[in-house]
């Protein structure tokens, strides 16, 4: 299952604009609160597919009774870029374990081409739970695969769910292929395009370095 959430109609429209914006993009501030914003709205959205039990909370006038979440997810974020888009997911499932994962391009000496190396990883235990993996960009889809086949080491999670900013739609359907079946993803907008460097059209950039300042 596939949700473009610009599709619903929605003030997520307003974020994924101002997030494209050059202009607003110069203040970092924003951007991050923007990524945010749309994890916030990714977050919504897929709750709405969870399981929940029933659920009483005494009041200070008797006993309300309601429904709770029947277990909590595991929020997994590919660094740096990620970290906006996790704190919105995180915003909304607050008591949620969390895994963070260091995945990078490395670049071929004059070349369009590169490797995806992964090299950081800490995370609880994934065996039988609900991992929800985050990224701002789903560009060619690569990293993400990588990332989760990386966090298999820690058991094999029971439902996967993937949230990003933006996605091509050639690293979209890659990353259908190569994550398992079921696996439901809740994009901000789905872009066409992508150049030889593997960067989306129109995309919004580097969200790394728009988020947190160039690197070298």
């Amino acid at each position: 299952m596939v949700m473009e959430l610009v599709k619903q109609r929605s003030v997520v429209n307003h974020f994924i604009a101002e997030l494209r914006d050059v202009d607003v993009q110069k203040d970092a501030m924003r951007f991050r609160r923007n990524l945010e914003r749309v994890g916030e709205v990714a977050a919504l959205e897929l709750s709405r597919t969870l399981e929940y039990v029933p659920h009483e909370v005494t009041t200070p006038l008797g006993v309300a009774r309601t429904e709770a979440l029947a277990e909590q997810p595991v929020l997994a974020t590919i660094l740096r870029a990620g970290l906006p888009l996790h704190q919105g997911l995180l915003n909304y499932f607050d008591r949620a374990d969390n895994a963070f994962v260091s995945a990078y391009r490395k670049h071929r000496k004059g070349e369009d081409a590169f490797d995806i190396e992964v090299e950081y990883l800490s995370s609880p235990t994934l065996e039988d739970r609900i991992v929800v993996l985050c990224d701002p960009m789903l560009a060619t889809g690569r990293s993400m695969v990588l990332v989760y086949k990386a966090l298999l080491r820690l058991g094999k999670p029971k439902a996967l769910h993937v949230v990003s900013a933006i996605a091509s739609a050639e690293g979209l359907e890659y990353a259908k292929l190569h994550l398992p079946p079921g696996t439901r993803f809740w994009i901000g907008a789905i872009d066409e395009e992508m150049t030889a460097q593997a960067y989306i059209v129109p995309g919004l950039g580097d969200a790394g370095d728009l988020a947190y300042g160039a690197k070298m």
